[in-house]
């Protein structure tokens, strides 16, 4: 090939990177505060939380746990015109996903398991332990566009059920159903995500650390501190460019970074904060789940649904 038709086709190359970047919309920066979406109340009379916000066609959907023994959870839908029902009754989840056949994929503490919500039928396990051990209490799950799913698995509510992992890990499913540990060392690794190419795995944990483990060949290799002085890190939400929406529990916030760990935002929200996801008709509406709450806002980019 020649030199002119090689810088022809850089030149294209750069103009469609530059013509997807506009027309995913602009990210935020600065101070920004969510609103509370006031058809969204608590369900329950003893405290808990909300977590999991996956967007699916036209609801969101998150579950609703407390903490009373065995942290009773249930999946509730916020449909587009504002209703609000209850979706799956005894879901004993955390963390939702949706797969590419637009299903629910729970991480459920009450089954120590990923689970495959199927409509008026038993939901399909997906994966249910490791080296002969059930898992702790399945958080937070990313799905990889070939159907290889990530979850992390801390043991915040390991004693909904017995038994659990001699580890706080983050593991990976194959699409056949193995089940690997990438990273058995931090201590209850949470919120996880991945690049919209899929080429990183996000996972930040107690440690305080944001950490991004490159994957080569589908498989995540060593990871390398990206962000650290998280406080209280949970759950994360990813947009088009691939900046990074990291709830902070405690401090009340989400923090929005680019994939290079630039801090570019914060967003406020009035309670404790546990996950993020984008939704809405465009995709540009951050909704944010918290301690009986659910925050939403409005922005000029578009994001992941989960």
């Amino acid at each position: 090939m020649s030199l002119s038709a090689k810088l022809l086709l850089l030149s294209l190359a750069f103009a469609a990177t530059n013509a997807l970047a506009a027309s995913c919309g602009a990210p935020p920066s600065g101070e920004l505060k969510a609103e509370r979406v006031a058809a969204v109340t608590p369900s329950r009379a003893e405290p808990g939380l909300y977590e999991g916000p996956v967007w699916v066609e036209d609801a969101l959907y998150f579950s609703d746990f407390s903490f009373a023994k065995g942290f009773p959870s249930r999946v509730r839908k916020l449909a587009a015109d504002g209703t609000v029902s209850t979706f799956i009754e005894d879901s004993g989840s955390n963390g939702l996903a949706v797969d590419a056949g637009g299903r629910l994929v729970l991480a459920s503490h009450k089954d120590k398991a990923l689970l495959r919500h199927v409509p008026d039928g038993q939901a399909v396990r997906l994966a249910g332990g490791f080296q002969g051990h059930v898992f702790n209490s399945p958080n937070d799950i990313a799905i990889a566009g070939d159907g290889t799913l990530y979850f992390t698995d801390p043991d915040w509510q390991k004693a909904a059920a017995p038994g659990g992992q001699p580890v706080t890990g983050i593991y990976r499913v194959a699409p056949n159903g193995e089940v690997t540990l990438v990273d058995g060392t931090r201590p209850n690794p949470n919120g996880i995500a991945l690049s919209p190419a899929g080429d990183v795995l996000y996972v930040n944990a107690s440690d305080g650390l944001l950490v991004a483990y490159p994957i080569v060949k589908g498989v995540p290799q060593a990871g390398r501190s990206l962000v650290s002085g998280l406080e209280g890190a949970d759950g994360m939400a990813v947009d088009c460019h691939g900046n990074l929406y990291v709830t902070e529990h405690g401090a009340q916030r989400v923090r929005v970074f680019s994939p290079q760990g630039r801090q570019l935002a914060t967003i406020r929200v009035d309670a404790n904060v546990t996950n993020a996801a984008f939704g809405g008709k465009d995709g540009k509406t951050l909704y944010i789940t918290g301690a009986g709450v659910l925050w939403r806002l409005p922005l000029k980019v578009s994001g992941m649904p989960y």
